[in-house]
C-alpha cells in the first residue's frame, strides 16, 4: 500500500464510504471507489475485493492519478495484460 502512497484508513474509508462500486474485473469481484484530494491534485483510491456477505478479503488497492467516468471500460492493453498474466499463471499450476 505504501508504494502507491496509500495507508490503511484511506483504504478502509473507501471500503466504509465509497463513491462509486462496480463490478471487478477479476471474477466474483467488486471494486470500490473513493475520491480523494491533495493540494494540488484530486485522485482515486481504488479497492478491489471479494464480498461473501459475512466476509470481505481485500485482493488489490491502488490510487488512480485522475477521475474516471462510472463505467468507463479498460484499455485494450491493460486487458491483454491481464489476459498474459492469467494464462502465464496457468501454465506454472
Amino acid at each position: 500500500m505504501h508504494q502507491h502512497f496509500l495507508s490503511e484508513h484511506r483504504v478502509r474509508k473507501a471500503l466504509n464510504y465509497p463513491d462509486r462500486v462496480e463490478k471487478g474485473i477479476a471474477e466474483g469481484t467488486v471494486a470500490m471507489m473513493k475520491r480523494e484530494k491533495s493540494t494540488k491534485k484530486e485522485f482515486e483510491v481504488w479497492v478491489m475485493l471479494v464480498d461473501n456477505g459475512k466476509s470481505r478479503k481485500i485482493i488489490s488497492a491502488w490510487r488512480y492519478p485522475g477521475i474516471t467516468e462510472p463505467g468507463e471500460p479498460l484499455p485494450e492493453t491493460i486487458l491483454r495484460e491481464i489476459e498474459e498474466a492469467s494464462f502465464d499463471a496457468g501454465d506454472s499450476l
